[in-house]
């Protein structure tokens, strides 16, 4: 065999054992592969990105417009709807602190001012029931205290007298009507006990005169121990029946009526423990609690007054004091509840920060129902246990980074913020450029080119094969496939990227640029 059949021979062995190299090499990559997922056992799919980063998500397997593949997000490896990147140092330094949501009770203070009135049902007025004089005064000053049957003062009646000298006719009648028959001894009892009545009708049955003789004058007593609030009565005077002639008050027990805005009334019940402090004891407090809610609401302050019975053995408390009233409001059991310090209001939702791992964070949109003064109760968003950082004032210390960190609440849980509209909505993007390394696979007959590209970090893409429109076909002109390349991409609209810039890795073979 001549020179050049040995030639020829040698490179067809070449490239049959580069042939096989190869099918042995591709079927055992793929043997490498298929051992690895046997080993590893079958992750759980939480859900389905959008390939360019966008805040859409899906349930199931689909494709974008550009005909990319959505990325499956595996249990645990969700940590593209995190905040990261801070070391345990900067940690130390900018002084995070969280706390773990709890079971707490959540009683709340709300703070209300009112005044102390006098208790209605411990008023007494002393009013006669038929017309006199009064002739003689105990009491005779306004605030005076007085204890239960102390005299107070003597009137005299001519009614008063007429009514017990017939009650004592009618009695001795009916003493000397002993032996007559029945029907005249009812008639002349009937006649007794009308005196009797009349006498009992003007709370003075125990001066009925037995013996004949009237009493003229009659002496009134204090219903009840209090204060005398209003004196009427002078000595000598005339008086009428039913006129008062004196108002007597027990303020052993007094109210305090505050005014509670619409927004709270709802958390106020009756029963509801009160701590009571006025001006003139500022070091002294009262306890109470709450008596009655009135049922009408007040439209020019849009307030509800509220009652609170409060015990005043030693009279401190005066009627028409200003007072301050702490009432103890909300719900009886416990509840789920982070540190309010930890809620982020951005005007529309309120988000808290959860921990997940040392320097990982994840913004969490949460339901939030009553507050106290250092907590907030949780209907929803986070579970019992998990910490929440309580200053977090270091992570969103500007409009723009709070916009950020809610941004990231669209990838975990299936949808756009409310912060941020959607892709088709939002307005044209700024042209930066992306650039990235990869493999030119085609240039199509489109004139767009297909690219197998490495991971674009800038962009959060991982590595895969996708076909982009070129700003210029000339850009591709001279590169073959199969070379290595350096491109850069542009945004040109909401999830549309253009390769402006196309080059040839030094080293590798092309037709030149």
């Amino acid at each position: 065999m001549n020179k050049l059949g040995q030639l020829a021979l040698g490179i067809l062995l070449l490239l049959g054992v580069a042939a096989a190299g190869y099918w042995f090499g591709t079927r055992a990559v793929s043997a490498t592969k298929a051992t690895a997922s046997a080993d590893n056992p079958a992750r759980k799919v939480l859900y389905y990105r959008n390939p360019m980063g966008l805040p859409d998500t899906s349930p199931v397997p689909k494709k974008d417009a550009m005909g990319m593949d959505y990325v499956p997000v595996y249990a645990g490896d969700e940590t593209d709807a995190a905040l990261s990147g801070f070391s345990s140092d900067k940690i130390q330094k900018l002084g995070v602190k969280s706390e773990a949501a709890a079971l707490r009770g959540l009683n709340r203070i709300l703070r209300v001012t009112g005044r102390i009135e006098i208790d209605e049902r411990r008023i007494y007025t002393i009013a006669p029931k038929f017309e006199g004089w009064v002739e003689r005064l105990y009491v005779n000053t306004t605030g005076q205290s007085v204890a239960k049957g102390q005299a107070l003062f003597d009137v005299y009646s001519p009614d008063l007298i007429s009514a017990q000298r017939e009650h004592a006719l009618a009695v001795q009648g009916l003493a000397a009507l002993k032996d007559a028959d029945d029907e005249v001894r009812q008639s002349m009892q009937r006649l007794a006990e009308a005196g009797a009545t009349r006498l009992r009708n003007w709370n003075i049955a125990d001066m009925s005169a037995a013996s004949g003789d009237a009493r003229p004058r009659v002496t009134f007593h204090a219903p009840v121990s209090g204060t005398v609030l209003e004196k009427k009565a002078v000595q000598g005077m005339r008086f009428m029946p039913g006129e008062m002639l004196y108002q007597i008050a027990d303020l052993s027990s007094v109210w305090v009526v505050a005014e509670i805005p619409e927004q709270d009334i709802a958390q106020v019940q009756a029963g509801s423990r009160a701590r009571i402090s006025v001006d003139a004891w500022p070091a002294r407090t009262f306890d109470g609690r709450v008596d009655f809610i009135y049922p009408a609401l007040n439209s020019a302050t849009r307030t509800v007054q509220v009652r609170m019975q409060i015990d005043n053995p030693k009279g401190l408390l005066k009627p028409a004091m200003f007072a301050n009233a702490q009432i103890e409001v909300g719900k009886g059991g416990k509840v789920l509840t982070v540190p309010a310090s930890a809620v982020i209001d951005s005007g529309t939702r309120q988000v808290v920060l959860v921990r997940l791992a040392e320097g990982r964070f994840e913004p969490r949109s949460v339901t939030l129902g009553d507050r106290s003064e250092d907590y907030v109760e949780v209907l929803g968003g986070i579970a019992q246990g998990e910490q929440v950082v309580t200053s977090a004032n270091f992570l969103i210390d500007a409009e723009s980074n709070l916009k950020a960190a809610l941004g990231g609440l669209g990838h975990a849980h299936g949808g756009a913020t409310q912060d941020q509209p959607p892709a088709t909505e939002q307005a044209q993007p700024a042209a930066v450029g992306h650039r990235a390394q990869g493999t030119l696979e085609a240039i199509n007959a489109d004139g767009s080119i297909s690219i197998a590209h490495e991971a674009i970090k800038s962009l959060g893409w991982p590595g895969m094969t996708m076909d982009f429109p070129l700003a210029n076909p000339s850009l591709a002109q001279g590169i073959k496939p199969g070379t290595a390349i350096r491109f850069e991409l542009v945004e040109r609209k909401p999830g549309e990227y253009v390769v402006t810039k196309l080059q040839a890795q030094p080293g590798t073979s092309h037709g030149g640029h």
